[in-house]
């Protein structure tokens, strides 16, 4: 039985989907701990944690986030872009990633409470992004015609990790 948007209601059933979604909530648990650690150095007034968070939340995105990112773009948004009912929302999704590599471009130069600020509108960019994903573009992919989601993810490991890919 098929879920309110045509995805199957058990995804467990499509170990591809499942994949991409687990490797969504471990990218976003990292995301909120690290943004949690930014604005808590911050709100306690200690200048050295919150400059070693932004830090470590900058290479976070530079290693993990935007190659994950950009992996996407190529795997999973060029063929859905070719879907007439699938144009429009990677045109939203390319939009998100480009905001959210501002957004990681912004931190860069601040600091304090602009920099807590910014890696909240991160963490709450990333976390609607992956929603939208989840939630559209995979059953989308998984759904149509002459498209195979496991073909698309076949050997992402920077999109979704060598470990889940290959259980």
């Amino acid at each position: 039985m098929n879920g309110p948007l045509g995805e199957p209601a058990d995804a467990a059933r499509d170990p591809a989907r499942a994949a991409l979604q687990h490797h969504h909530g471990q990218l976003l648990h990292r995301l909120k701990s690290l943004a949690s650690a930014l604005a808590d150095a911050v709100a306690a007034g200690d200048a050295v944690a919150g400059h070693e968070a932004r830090t470590v939340l900058i290479e976070w995105g530079e290693s993990d986030l935007i190659p994950h990112v950009l992996a996407e773009e190529e795997k999973l948004y060029a063929p859905a872009a070719g879907l007439p009912e699938g144009r429009l929302l990677v045109e939203a999704l390319l939009a998100e990633h480009r905001a959210l590599a501002g957004l990681l471009e912004e931190l860069r130069g601040a600091g304090g409470v602009a920099a807590a600020v910014l890696g909240g509108a991160i963490e709450r960019t990333f976390a609607l992004h992956v929603e939208k994903e989840d939630r559209l573009l995979v059953p989308l992919l998984a759904g149509a015609p002459g498209l195979s989601l496991a073909g698309a993810v076949e050997g992402l490991e920077s999109l979704v990790g060598e470990a889940h890919l290959h259980p």
